[in-house]
């Protein structure tokens, strides 16, 4: 099955539960509706429905039916679980932001580099450094290292856009798994120059490592957010 005829599908029950057109603790509409409304097969809605199950949308139910569990939160949530660009979580939520790009520039990973990022020393990597604003407010601070062999043609104007979108749709790149780890730091003299802290002297920070379909990491991050405006989320199930 071609996966762009369920995710459609998927994306667009999202959209209405997101928009309150399935209420919390309700049912969605029933899967032969559905199939009379996207003129699909059972297969195709229940791979829709298991997306959003997987993300926390919904609980299918036997015998009753598919249950809506989604409520919005109060302020921007990033998914663990899953692999989101800034802007697919900027789409998500509503927000209105931009990035700006602070530094771009070849590196080679040197021993802290390396301890810090798992790349192997020696590597030649792209350091890029953004700063996200919410709504004209500097609150996030990504510092990035990519492999430079997989990101041939990048550019500080793609890595204002989107680089997953030029991952993906220009180079091909197929992102198979990404692993995080979140601390509490305090903010360093980088953070106060470039973030808009607020008195804030901590951050909350995550660091990810990105891997192709190959088992490649392309990519670490390290994503420092001011810790006022966002929830850092994830779904789980308890397997019986």
């Amino acid at each position: 099955m071609v996966r762009a005829v369920y995710d459609g599908i998927y994306r667009i029950i999202r959209s209405r539960i997101e928009a309150g057109d399935y209420a919390y603790q309700g049912f969605l509409p029933s899967e032969n509706e559905f199939i009379a409304e996207f003129g699909c097969s059972h297969n195709t809605i229940r791979k829709a429905l298991g997306l959003l199950a997987g993300e926390g949308y919904v609980h299918p139910i036997q015998g009753k039916g598919v249950r809506v569990i989604y409520r919005p939160l109060e302020r921007a949530g990033f998914v663990l679980g899953g692999i989101e660009s800034f802007k697919e979580t900027a789409a998500r939520n509503r927000l209105n932001v931009a990035t700006r790009v602070s530094a771009f520039h070849d590196a080679v990973a040197d021993a802290r580099i390396s301890k810090a990022t798992g790349f192997a020393r020696g590597e030649e990597l792209v350091y890029v450094e953004r700063i996200r604003l919410l709504d004209g407010a500097a609150l996030i601070l990504d510092r990035s290292y990519f492999l430079k062999s997989a990101v041939d043609g990048l550019t500080p104007e793609i890595a204002e856009k989107s680089i997953y979108e030029f991952f993906e749709n220009e180079l091909g790149i197929a992102i198979a798994t990404s692993k995080r780890a979140i601390t509490a730091e305090r903010a360093t003299e980088l953070d106060a120059r470039l973030l808009d802290l607020d008195g804030y002297d901590f951050l909350a920070v995550v660091t990810g490592q990105v891997f192709r379909s190959d088992g490649i990491m392309i990519e670490c991050t390290q994503s420092r957010h001011r810790p006022d405006h966002f929830t850092f989320y994830s779904t789980a199930t308890r397997g019986v």
